[in-house]
């Protein structure tokens, strides 16, 4: 499957933390040709390895996360479904937003908002708590108790498409596009002879404390990882050292959470391949990605973080180059090449 169907593929799944065992079967499924061995820990993460044959191999983990920012029911009033996050929600979004709960078949509603003209003087920019908003779903009381009860997840409920030729647009880029990257990397690592064990690691429950990836990373027990997370397109109102231009190519990150020899391999990787890439400075102790706690895991390890711009982060249209998601790929693809050549004492 060609690399941008993957992702509109995967962003189209409805799996907020916590409930993503649909992405995670059709993840098994796309990953099953590339790899040896899949399978599924307690947190429901899905944990793929390719081996080398060689015994008592290095252990290389690629991780990207599955779960997406969502929503989850708490009750009904007068028919309308009151709600709480899953996730990092930005509340500005929400207003006359569309929503899918994930019931079968699926149950759409719209978050409630008033309209402009009946809305007192200074009520317009006052912003709205996720606490005083309800969803509408054409339901009675009776209805929205029955079909909805509390406990049931949602998401956003929007189509990918495409922005042009090259900008893909759609909820749950971050990190499906990601994810996308690492399978189509595998893809292209089938027909290379590696004397490491590469391990794919599509986590669950980043988006609600990185959960998922610290006991995927302690049962692994990797040599070295790379981490690969979605980071801040550059918009006119946003352009400053923290982004990064869309079509510009991938981000290699460096911090205190990035090792500094796969670092530098990862940079040779992009040069010798002529891979465009980009550099990102994350300065804190954690870089709000499964880096923190992949670097962390057992005695510790040697871990890189890759991101992939994206603009509009945690909205329903996220917006990515699918030339820089191509090239993440191969970036991906060269540096565990690099790595299984031996170039990688950390």
């Amino acid at each position: 499957m060609e690399l941008t169907e993957t992702i509109m593929e995967l962003c189209a799944m409805s799996g907020p933390s916590g409930f993503e065992g649909a992405v995670a079967d059709r993840v098994e499924e796309l990953l099953t040709p590339y790899t040896d061995e899949i399978r599924r820990d307690v947190m429901g993460s899905v944990i793929a390895v390719r081996r080398c044959g060689k015994e008592n191999a290095k252990k290389l983990l690629l991780d990207a996360h599955m779960d997406e920012i969502g929503f989850i029911v708490t009750g009904a009033e007068e028919g309308f479904i009151r709600f709480q996050a899953l996730g990092g929600v930005d509340p500005r979004m929400l207003p006359a937003t569309a929503i899918r709960f994930m019931t079968e078949p699926p149950i759409f509603g719209a978050v409630s908002v008033m309209p402009v003209h009946v809305l007192k003087d200074g009520e317009v920019e006052k912003p709205t708590k996720i606490d005083d908003m309800v969803i509408d779903c054409g339901l009675t009381q009776e209805e929205a108790q029955r079909l909805l009860p509390p406990g049931t997840p949602a998401v956003y409920d929007t189509a990918p498409v495409m922005l042009g030729e090259k900008r893909i647009s759609s909820k749950t880029q971050d990190d499906r596009s990601c994810l996308a990257a690492i399978i189509r990397a595998m893809e292209l690592l089938k027909d290379e002879k590696l004397d490491i064990d590469v391990y794919v690691l599509a986590s669950t429950q980043e988006e609600v404390g990185l959960r998922g990836a610290e006991p995927a990373a302690f049962s692994v027990r990797p040599d070295w990882g790379i981490a690969v997370d979605v980071g801040f397109g550059a918009t006119p109102d946003c352009a400053d050292w923290r982004t990064q231009k869309l079509g510009d190519g991938p981000v290699i990150c460096r911090g205190p959470n990035m090792n500094r020899t796969l670092t530098d391999l990862a940079i040779r990787a992009a040069e010798e391949n002529g891979i465009r890439y980009q550099i990102s400075v994350e300065p804190g102790g954690d870089s709000g990605t499964n880096t923190a706690v992949i670097q962390t895991a057992r005695e510790g390890v040697a871990t890189a973080l890759f991101s992939l711009p994206l603009r509009y982060m945690h909205t329903p249209v996220e917006v990515s180059d699918r030339d820089d998601a191509e090239d993440l790929a191969r970036l991906i693809a060269e540096t565990v090449k690099l790595v299984s050549g031996g170039e990688r004492d950390a």
